[in-house]
């Protein structure tokens, strides 16, 4: 059963929300919050495998939600899939540095919300590949005013092989595409990206994509 936590301050959109969820067999929203704050305690109170963020709410915001829960050793296992009314969104680019998992529009079709949830509890971190693309491309390079992050120095540590593979997930491919274009093994793909994870400190995919882009290893602009 994937445990669901729902944080948005409209109680219509939370409705909404918690009757699709519900109504899938394998789907259960344990809580629910109409602010940051009550979020990270409905977080730590229920630990669940998904947190849905918005990003604007009053008080403590979906932002700083987001930091608290990325940070806390204890939600390890929570991610975070934050819920915006524009894909372009400077706010969505900041939280995918902050730690969330992926992002999804809130007038997504309702098969799509679900398959989201599905496959961030799963472990598949980066959500509409091609839209979370075109956030980050439009944001990590200083764009709007914003001075780019200074690329982590643990990138050093990775080898050859890790920033190929750093590369080609950023541009959205799966362990098993590649393994076919690095002529690997799934198996290797895989502990490949999970040694890159390991030494960058990254939660997910979504952060990968985040670190190759401020590294300067993808440039805005590459990738349709």
């Amino acid at each position: 059963m994937i445990s669901v936590v729902l944080a948005d301050d409209q109680l219509l959109v939370r409705a909404g929300f918690r009757a699709l969820l519900n109504a899938e067999p394998d789907i259960e929203v344990v809580g629910e919050a109409g602010d940051g704050l009550e979020a990270v305690a409905q977080a730590q109170q229920t630990h669940p495998d998904v947190v849905l963020m918005d990003i604007r709410m009053p008080g403590v915001d979906g932002l700083e939600a987001t930091r608290r829960i990325a940070a806390d050793p204890t939600l390890s296992g929570t991610r975070v899939v934050i819920l915006t009314t524009f894909e372009l969104d400077e706010y969505v680019f900041e939280a995918l540095r902050l730690g969330a998992s992926g992002f999804l529009v809130k007038d997504t079709e309702p098969v799509e919300l679900i398959r989201g949830v599905r496959a961030v509890a799963a472990g598949d971190g980066l959500l509409s590949p091609g839209v979370t693309r075109r956030v980050i491309g439009e944001f990590a390079g200083g764009a709007h005013g914003r001075s780019p992050a200074t690329p982590p120095a643990t990138l050093d540590q990775l080898t050859d092989r890790e920033r190929e593979v750093l590369v080609l997930v950023a541009e959205g491919l799966s362990n098993d595409e590649i393994a076919a274009r690095l002529v690997i093994s799934p198996a290797t793909a895989k502990t490949h990206v999970s040694r890159t994870m390991i030494k960058l400190a990254a939660r997910d995919r979504a952060q990968l994509v985040v670190y190759a882009y401020e590294a300067g290893l993808i440039r805005p602009g590459w990738l349709a």
